[in-house]
């Protein structure tokens, strides 16, 4: 599904937020990327999605390389569902509206898109404020509101930045339950987090990063998530 061989990006101003990542997410998995601010999480996000293009190395999504596909990444994004930490909602629209604009984007028949509108919104439990705006809902709405919008085109591999963040344990634990039952039904789902705690029950995969650098990994799947492990303190072995 996902493989990262020998990954590094460089910003403009000198700034090495990944140095030679190499890893491979299989489909269906639902990994975790941890690790201390800064340490790379959400970049390498940006990278799986196409948002960004590595500055060295090669990011392949099922089997196509992001940097050689830059025709088709429009095609391929419409594989992946994006949810972002800032929300990035639209005020001014309804609820329904928000989660039917990537349907709009990409052409979708509006009665079979209305239909499917409703499901993404009666799956995250918010069948009922479609047509709230987004202001009025909860920190924890808003996120379900974020999940129904990624997930209404029925992508194959969910991208998910911070999504339990600033959210009480009850709201996080929520949002992980709603990941996971996509996770259940073989969505890939990978989730950059601050947040073990909350992602205990699902037992994922945990890739931890250190000053952009791959620092550790479970040995393998559905292993408990450790959370005492000291990534703020992180070392890179050199």
């Amino acid at each position: 599904m996902i493989a990262l061989e020998r990954v590094g990006k460089r910003y403009p101003n000198g700034f090495d937020a990944l140095k030679s990542v190499t890893l491979a997410i299989d489909t269906g998995e639902f990994a975790v990327i941890t690790g201390h601010s800064g340490a790379g999480k959400s970049t390498l996000l940006k990278l799986m999605a196409g948002i960004e293009m590595a500055t060295t190395g090669t990011v392949r999504v099922n089997g196509q390389d992001i940097a050689g596909a830059r025709r088709a990444l429009p095609f391929l994004r419409r594989k992946i569902g994006l949810i972002f930490q800032d929300h990035k909602l639209l005020y001014d629209r309804s609820v329904f509206d928000n989660v039917r604009l990537p349907l709009d984007i990409t052409g979708f028949p509006p009665r079979d898109g209305a239909k499917r509108v409703r499901a993404a919104l009666d799956k995250v439990g918010l069948l009922g404020r479609e047509r709230a705006l987004p202001i009025t809902l909860s920190g924890g709405e808003q996120q379900r509101l974020c999940i129904a919008r990624a997930i209404v085109h029925r992508p194959s591999l969910l991208l998910a930045d911070e999504p339990t963040a600033n959210l009480d344990l009850d709201y996080a634990q929520e949002i992980v339950g709603i990941l996971s039952s996509f996770h259940q039904v073989g969505v890939t789902v990978v989730v950059s987090t601050h947040d073990l705690v909350s992602l205990r029950m699902v037992r994922p995969r945990v890739i931890a990063l250190a000053r952009g650098a791959l620092w550790q990994e479970s040995e393998g799947r559905g292993e408990p998530v450790r959370d005492d492990v000291d990534l703020d303190g992180a070392r890179v072995e050199s």
